[in-house]
């Protein structure tokens, strides 16, 4: 019996896996709503501790939280579009001043290699610079082909934000009914396990949240203070992808210092936008991210990105919406399992059996 229930369990999540699948382009509004959602319960929650009813609560909040989120895009769209248009104009320029300051190392080079090792070296980093493009460019090309290219930007605009109000209404009564369906046997691990997950989640999502904002501001001022060309573009790009530990950062450093190169003849500016990003990091290595995700969060940034280059790469953006909690949810699921072989007979029979 035990045996049977473990196979519908697993015939389950596959199926589950297949519909993701199959339906991965509508779900993108679908799913960041339902992240909207979860974003904001414990602020619902809160605003009915003080005396709001339920609904008014999330209307409150719904509200405010896509009034912000358009006000912001109002007044950064126009200035990001402009940067973005002049950066991609710029790109040409930026590599026939990379090779120009490349000349004189490429030189000695030439002249310190016989001339089949310099072939060698040339058709190498060639190689591995055509093999990284194309590789990120696939990743982002996957991400939106996946994703948002599939959906109608009226839908978009449309279906979020009800998916958003609905799901942070019901929020509570979704969770009793799932409550409800776990068998009473093994309510009380269920319950636990859950609770995990959603501590894991929401110290990561809620604090990265943040993390990300503060150094996307952080970066974007810093680097337009040192005088960087499209400094507010790499600074907030570098911020909002560090939610991939160390490859938002990285990126962002090679772009950033590329311009720098490019644009500065003076080694000061160089030093001082490379100076920019070793603060920021310091400043998120040691501050931000201890106090707004803490060190108990159970996510090794290995997994993270892994998590979320496999998810870009099978689903899309829809993928990378779902990297994180399948990430959280599969790490205290191992976790779990682990604990309970370490307590059980078989792991101290075998100790014995070993001492």
């Amino acid at each position: 019996m035990g045996n049977a229930k473990i196979w519908a369990g697993l015939a389950g999540v596959a199926v589950v896996c297949v519909l993701v699948y199959m339906l991965r382009g509508v779900l993108t509004p679908f799913l960041a709503g339902a992240a909207i959602a979860y974003f904001l319960d414990p602020l619902a929650d809160r605003l009915e501790r003080l005396g709001c009813s339920r609904t008014l609560a999330v209307t409150l909040i719904i509200a405010a939280f896509f009034l912000i989120v358009i006000l912001a895009l109002a007044l950064l769209i126009p200035v990001i579009q402009a940067q973005v248009t002049g950066f991609l104009d710029r790109v040409p320029g930026y590599i026939d001043a990379l090779r120009a300051q490349a000349g004189p190392l490429i030189d000695r080079l030439r002249a310190a290699l016989p001339e089949g090792q310099m072939q060698d070296l040339r058709s190498a980093a060639g190689e591995q610079a055509g093999t990284a493009i194309k590789w990120v460019g696939g990743f982002f090309s996957g991400m939106l082909t996946g994703g948002v290219a599939l959906l109608n930007l009226i839908s978009l605009i449309i279906v979020m934000p009800l998916v958003a109000f609905y799901m942070l209404r019901d929020w509570d009564r979704m969770v009793r009914r799932i409550d409800e369906l776990v068998p009473g046997a093994i309510q009380q691990t269920v319950r636990e396990q859950a609770a995990e997950i959603d501590r894991t989640l929401s110290a990561f999502v809620r604090g990265q949240a943040l993390v990300c904002f503060m150094l996307g501001a952080f970066y974007a001022v810093g680097l337009s203070a040192v005088g960087l060309e499209f400094g507010i573009v790499v600074g907030f790009g570098t911020g909002l992808m560090s939610f991939i530990p160390y490859f938002g950062m990285g990126l962002g450093l090679i772009v950033g210092m590329g311009i720098a190169v490019a644009q500065f003849s003076d080694w000061v500016p160089i030093a001082l936008t490379a100076g920019v990003f070793a603060v920021g990091q310091f400043i998120e290595g040691n501050f931000l991210t201890p106090r707004l995700v803490g060190d108990r969060v159970g996510l090794h940034p290995v997994w993270v990105i892994f998590a979320v280059m496999a998810g870009g790469a099978l689903l899309g953006f829809t993928g990378v919406i779902l990297a994180i909690p399948v990430a959280a949810t599969i790490g205290v699921l191992v976790r779990f399992v682990v604990e309970r072989y370490r307590q059980s007979r078989h792991y101290a029979l075998g100790g014995d059996a070993q001492g």
